[in-house]
């Protein structure tokens, strides 16, 4: 398998109505993202934000359970958010993926409102792939993604989507499903 990478990102991203904004980390994002990110081999997660301050946050959050109390209480959850690291944008991100996986990764685009993109075949395809570049996958918070995002990324990947109109997951459950269908048995 292909070194697969996560960035949560909370700037720039969109939110109810289309403005490009930064939102709020919120530690049930760094729990559920980061043990889906451990069951499904991600090498990485990374935490995008801009604001100090937020980035303090998520760090008090994930110190209580890698240091703290929470280390005694459950190791496992310890033991994937040991995956997480806390940048201050993407290019940090993408720099500390490449010091891990020894070369540049491809960047991947997700948004609920995706199409005409790549498909998760083709995706899986590369992921599959063990002499391929490593794969980065960007999850945006908020209402997802900024547009200038989608221009950044080297694929774009086909949204998630169910049976109805209804498509407005949550960042959390959007990552879980995209990395069953990317690397799940």
């Amino acid at each position: 398998m292909a070194d697969l990478f996560v960035a949560l990102i909370h700037h720039p991203v969109l939110n109810r109505n289309g403005r490009i904004v930064t939102s709020a980390i919120t530690s049930l994002d760094l729990h559920d993202i980061a043990r889906s990110a451990h069951t499904y081999g991600v090498r990485a997660m990374y935490v995008v934000h801009p604001v100090a301050e937020q980035r303090a946050f998520a760090l008090r959050v994930l110190d209580h359970w890698r240091l703290g109390y929470g280390r005694l209480y459950d190791s496992r959850r310890r033991e994937a958010l040991d995956l997480v690291e806390v940048v201050e944008d993407l290019e940090a991100a993408l720099k500390a993926a490449e010091v891990l996986a020894k070369a540049f990764p491809l960047l991947v685009y997700t948004s609920a409102s995706a199409s005409g993109g790549a498909s998760y075949r083709e995706l899986r395809s590369k992921v599959e792939n063990i002499e391929g570049p490593p794969i980065m996958l960007m999850f945006g918070t908020g209402f997802g993604l900024a547009p200038a995002m989608r221009e950044r990324a080297d694929v774009v990947l086909d949204a998630v989507c169910g049976p109805a109109e209804y498509n407005h997951l949550s960042v959390r459950a959007a990552a879980s499903v995209i990395l069953d269908r990317l690397a799940g048995r």
